[in-house]
Parts: C-alpha cells; structure tokens; sequence
C-alpha cells in the first residue's frame, strides 16, 4: 500500500469508515479521494446519517393510517387534524454533545428539531424534552443537568415557542452519557406541506440563514461513536446555536412558503451542507453541482471539506423554481439573514463540488446512497429475570414512610425547578401545563381543536425486558394522551441504545422495536417520524435501553382536556385490574434495595378496552380528573393528584389476597384513577362494558388517609415531593 493510501485509509478509520466500507467508497469514486470526498462519505455512512445498524429493524414498525399524510422518510411526521389543518412533529436526540457541552448541547437540540417542523411548512407551537442523567451523587450530574435544563430554556425561550412537557429520569447507567431528546410539534395547511426532494433541471440551489463557520464539524460522525476517556477533548465538535436567529429564520422561511418559490427544502442538520445537498438531489433522482466560493462564511480560510461538513446552526438549503431568486432575496434581506445562490440541479446523478477552482468532491448520489452500508449485526437474546410474587417481598417500612420517601426521590420528585426555566405559555395557547395533566394541551390558535402531546419511556423495564419495555413506552403515551381525553393519532420515536457491535445491546434495539410495533398495531397508533441513537456508552458501559415515545393526540375542544387535580366531595375511582406488580418498580428500587423480577406485563387487549372507556367518559363529561397509574403505582398517583387539586382523600383498604404494599405500590398497567361526581355511575358503566373499576375513596379535607387510618398531611406531602432539586442544585 502507497503511503498517500495508507494516510487516506488512516483518515477514513478517524471519519468513522471501517476498511470494507473505505473499500466500497473507493470503488464508488474511482478515483484516489479527496479530503472533502472522504469526509462526505464519512458522514452518510455514519450511523447517525445512515442508520445502518438500525433500518433492518426498523422496518417492523408500522407507519400508515388513514389520517397519516407523511410518514417516516422526511424531516418529520405529517398527521391530519382536522379542519383542514395538519400536525407535524418529530424527536431527535443530541446525547454526545450534551455530554461534552451541556448548555449548547441541549439548545442546538432544540434548534434543530424546531428546523426539522418548520422545515415542513408548520409553524412551531410546542417543545417538549424526554432527560436522563447520571445518579444524582455523582458530582458531574449536577453540571450536566444545570446546563441542559438551562440550553433548552435559553433556547425554546428566545425563539418563543412553548415548552410545554417532557420527562426527567436518573440512573448510574447515565453516567457519562445524559440523554438529551427533543421533541417539537408545528400546525400547517393539510394541502401545504413542503418536502425536500429536489425537481427541476437547471432550477438554483439557494443557501439561506446564519453565517457556516467552523463549529460542530465532523458532529455526525461523533455521535456515531461511543465515549472514551477523550470525551472532553470532542468538544469542537458541538455545535454553538442562537434563538434569535433562528426566530428570523422561521418567519422568513414561512413568508417564502406563501409564495410559489420552493420547490424543496432541506434544513442543515447533521453533516450540514452535505447531508441537506446529498439528501436532496439524491431523492430528486438528480445532480447536483456546488461553488463553495458562494457559501456565507464567518471564518477566513474556510477549506471545501470544513465548509460542506459544518454543522453551524440556524441554516437551510432550498430548491427554488426560476426567477424567485430576487423574491427570496427580498424576504431574507427584510429578516436580515443571509441568501446566496451557491448551485444548480442537474441530470448528471452527482454531486459536484467546487472550491477555489478546483473540483473537491465528484460522487455519484445513487450509489452513495443505494450502496450505503446496511447490518444485520448479532443480536443475542438478553436472559428475562421471572416474575417476583408479591406476597414473598415484606414491606420494610410501612406505607406512609414509603410514600414519602418515594414522592420526594428524584424520579417522582416535582420538576417545578425545571418547569420554571421554561417559558410554557408564551403564544397564549397553552391549556395544560407541565404537571398540571398526563399530557399537555396547546390549542391551535382561532380555533377550538387542540393537540395533546407526550414523552413517555421507563428504561428500567427495558433493561429487564425489552421487548414488554418497548410496548409498555407505546402504551403508557397513549394512556397519558386518553387520560386528558384526546384521540391518540401518532408518534414519534427517539431509540437510544449502547453499540451496535455489542449483540446484547443489538438484541435489545431489536426486541424492543419488536414490542413497540406490536403495541402499534394493537393501539392504531403509527410511528410517522423518529430517531435512533446508537453508541450511547462510556468506556464500553452501556446506557439503559432507552425507546423513548413522542405521542401526538386531537381534542375536538382543547378546553374540554381534563388535569389531574382532586377537588372536594368527587369519589376516587380505580379503572383496570389490579395485582400488586412489584418486579422493576420503584418501590422496590428505592424501598427495598433491589432492580429485579420482570416488569409488569402489557395486556393491550386491556389497554385499548379501559382506555376507549375512560376517555367515552370524559368526553361524556363525567371524569373531572383523571390520571394513569405509572411510575410508584396507585398511591403515587393519588398522591400527585391531591397535591395538584389541594384536596386530601380518605382510602378505602385495598382488595383482599393483595399485600398492601404490592397493592398500592405496585405498577400493574392499563389503569387510570379518576375523580368524578357519581361513582355508582362509573361503576355501573363499566360493568356493562366488562371494564375492571373499584371506588377507592372520596376526595378532602388536608390530609390523605390511609387504610387504618394512617394520615398524611398534605403539607407533609408537599415538603417531600418539593425537596430534591432545591436542595440537590443550590
């Protein structure tokens, strides 16, 4: 091997390429590559840009319905509303680059999911978040959670777009390696939906937004890999963002898009210019042809490679039809952002790319993207614990101590000190905010329609099983999107996992895609849009399996939505059966001391039965507050639910055969606690319709009273469930 070979073969191995898939590229070119044609390839081959571990699996999840009107394949999902309007949603993950830079990390997330919707020509109305972080004692998960909590604020504050959901968990599994998934949700005309396959030979390929300079580059091919020791030093690869800009990007985009200029658009996401020119001349069935010289830049010197891989923020390719150059020109001068025409689509089927009079890169698209790598890797089947039986696990410390020590720990604790960074109602539309309901509701501005929205995953019964775990992240988004009384449309999907190379972890990913469809179909609830993030380990540790859901549901009248909260003299009502599940719940976790048994089983039968009736009775009018039972089990949402209505309640004992502790702890699914006017009136619907139901209670007074006659004030309560993060952060 020639020593020029040996450097390019060295250079591939550092962009990510092993030596078959360098051999391949080369036999692709035809020709010894250059800098900038081994960086291209490099960052389409990534796993991050290419999913080649993943689309295998992929496959199984099902993506159609009649209301779907874009489904997997674009920057994000398209589902009818109704009333002529569309939804258009996505999640994406930025895991690496929270990491090694939490603050930017995080707001370059939000960034770039609010470019994957506007993208399509919807206005942005909601963000949400799905965090994981390391275990709390750990000294770096203080810095990592302060910064990310900050970026997404910073940024979803700054462009104006609510945040109005999300999650927080922790685990040791997350040391080293946060989970950062955002997810954001815009309104479009039905009939008006813009996507980014280029048409039209000879038509101009125009650069419009912020400034390329030298930030986030080679930022595909880092999330392609799993942490060293070297992680801090990554650090140039993150990207730097800034909301205002990007607020001028949104208007001038959708002024552009109520004319007849674009005929494709791309945002700038990972792998920047090469992935948006890639992409969409590649799907076009085109050429194209690129001078950087062209290219707005904020650095001097700027070489072809470091221009086409940049990963500066705040950035769009398009397509326009001829002749609209001037009128694009006029809006982006008006927003003050910079529009260049740096191209031309053509038939040759490649992409050229020209800098300083030379050519830097020739690449036929087909095979660059026909002939990218695809895996089956080994995937093992991980061995499934068995099942713990309830009555052979003693209660070490009684029901009101653990209720108050599980209300208080960090995966129950309020969020309050998070929620308080963001902006939630900013835009007026939002109904239900965080903590407030299961989901949250956005009205779509003029109109009485809402949408209901949610992130939803439990790690712990993934790692256990990941396939029951996958269903169940499936199920309980759905559950939180009925538990305010919207139809479940569609989801999003973020799939975080450790190293594809690992058959465990293949064995995982593939599992639990597995669960997720199966639960799909059995729910009518397609995926239209996702993400998947592999490499998720530090020092060949890898993260808790991690399918987070992104659900997307329609109220008919957003003011109709239910919260959570008890109020005076309503009966507490259990809907679904119970039977003291304690295997991976947290009451054994952080009660017992032990992560063991299977996680509770996921009857979807049961889901879609309980969950069709419950919201049959909220849009009845008959449910006042409702809200799933999940994390902690039944006494965690009871408790949660007298806390946001300032109401106690008085129990009733628990159904006999049932330990007490497994009976309120316990984290059977598919059931919901209701508040209501007329019990005997859902209990006696709920025969009818062969629903489990029981009455647990009625609501008042300051304290929540528990079997025996154990009281627990509400003051008590609060103080618990307010302590963590004040105390953990200042």
């Amino acid at each position: 091997m020639s020593a020029t070979a040996e450097a390019n073969r060295r250079l591939a191995a550092e962009f990510g390429l092993n030596p078959e898939e360098f051999s391949r590229a080369l036999a692709i070119l035809g020709h010894s590559p250059t800098l900038t044609e081994i960086g291209i390839f490099g960052a389409m081959w990534s796993e991050h840009c290419s999913y080649k571990s993943s689309r295998v699996w992929l496959r199984e999840l099902p993506t159609a319905a009649p209301w779907v009107i874009q489904g997997p394949g674009e920057n994000a999902g398209v589902v009818a509303i109704g009333e002529g309007l569309a939804a258009v949603f996505k999640m994406e993950s930025h895991n690496h680059p929270s990491f090694i830079e939490p603050y930017q990390g995080a707001a370059t997330g939000v960034g770039g999911i609010l470019r994957d919707v506007f993208t399509m020509g919807a206005r942005p109305i909601a963000n949400l978040n799905a965090l994981r972080f390391g275990d709390p004692g750990e000294p770096d998960t203080r810095r990592i959670v302060d910064g990310v909590v900050r970026g997404i604020g910073g940024y979803g504050n700054c462009v104006g777009v609510p945040t109005v959901g999300g999650e927080i968990n922790f685990h040791a599994a997350y040391n080293g390696n946060p989970l950062v998934n955002a997810m954001t949700v815009g309104i479009a005309r039905a009939d008006r939906i813009f996507r980014s396959a280029a048409a039209g030979v000879g038509n101009p390929v125009v650069y419009v937004g912020a400034k390329t300079g030298r930030d986030g580059i080679q930022g595909a091919t880092m999330a392609s890999a799993a942490f060293g020791a070297d992680a801090a030093e990554k650090r140039p690869t993150v990207q730097v963002g800034d909301p205002f800009t990007e607020k001028l990007l949104i208007e001038a985009c959708l002024a552009l898009m109520e004319t007849d200029a674009i005929v494709a658009i791309q945002d700038m996401g990972a792998a920047g210019l090469t992935s948006s020119a890639v992409e969409m001349a590649g799907k076009g069935g085109l050429g194209i042809a690129l001078d950087l010289d062209l290219v707005p830049v904020r650095e001097t010197g700027m070489s072809a490679y470091e221009i086409m891989l940049s990963e500066s923020q705040e950035r769009m390719l398009m397509v326009l039809r001829p002749g609209q150059e001037e009128a694009a020109r006029a809006i982006f001068g008006k927003w003050e952002l910079d529009v260049a025409v740096i191209g031309r689509l053509n038939e040759s089927g490649r992409i050229v790319v020209h800098h300083q009079g030379r050519v830097e890169a020739e690449i036929p698209l087909g095979p660059l993207g026909k002939e990218a790598p695809l895996y089956r890797r080994p995937a093992a089947v991980p061995p499934k614990p068995p099942p713990l039986d309830p009555t052979t696990i003693a209660d070490p410390l009684g029901l009101a101590p653990a209720l108050l020590r599980l209300i208080g720990c960090p995966d129950l604790c309020s969020r309050a000190w998070a929620w308080d960074q963001y902006d939630a109602t900013v835009g007026g539309q939002t109904v239900q905010r965080p903590g407030t309901a299961d989901a949250a509701v956005v009205r779509v501005e003029g109109r009485a329609l809402g949408l209901a929205l949610t992130t939803d995953c439990t790690p712990r019964y993934c790692a256990a099983d990941a396939e029951v775990g996958g269903a169940q992240a499936v199920a309980e988004a759905w559950r939180n999107l009925t538990a305010v009384g919207a139809r479940p449309l569609a989801l999003t999907d973020n799939l975080n996992f450790g190293s594809p190379e690992n058959p465990a972890v293949m064995g995982q990913f593939a599992a639990a895609v597995r669960g997720m469809a199966t639960a799909c179909r059995a729910l009518d609830f397609p995926v239209v849009s996702g993400n998947v993030s592999l490499y998720n380990e530090t020092k060949g540790a890898p993260i808790l399996p991690t399918p987070v859901i992104g659900g997307l549901g329609v109220l008919d009248d957003a003011a109709a939505a239910v919260g959570i909260a008890l109020s005076p003299g309503l009966d507490v009502v259990l809907i679904g059966r119970t039977l003291g599940w304690l295997g991976q719940s947290l009451w054994l976790r952080e009660i017992a001391g032990r992560e063991a048994g299977a996680p509770p089983p996921v009857d979807l039968a049961a889901e879609r039965r309980n969950g069709d009736f419950v919201r049959g009775r909220i849009a009845g009018g008959h449910v006042r507050a409702c809200h799933d039972v999940s994390d902690g089990g039944l006494l965690i949402a009871i408790a949660e639910m007298a806390l946001a209505g300032s109401a106690g309640a008085r129990l009733a004992p628990p159904t006999a055969g049932i330990p007490p502790h497994a009976f309120w702890f316990g984290e059977d699914q598919a059931r919901y606690v209701l508040g209501v006017a007329d019990a005997a009136g859902i209990l006696a619907a709920a025969e009818a319709e062969g629903v489990p139901a029981v009455r647990l209670g009625t609501a008042g007074g300051g304290d929540l009273t528990l079997p025996g006659g154990i009281a627990i004030s509400l003051g008590a309560l609060s103080e618990a469930h307010e302590h963590f993060f004040p105390a953990w952060l200042d």
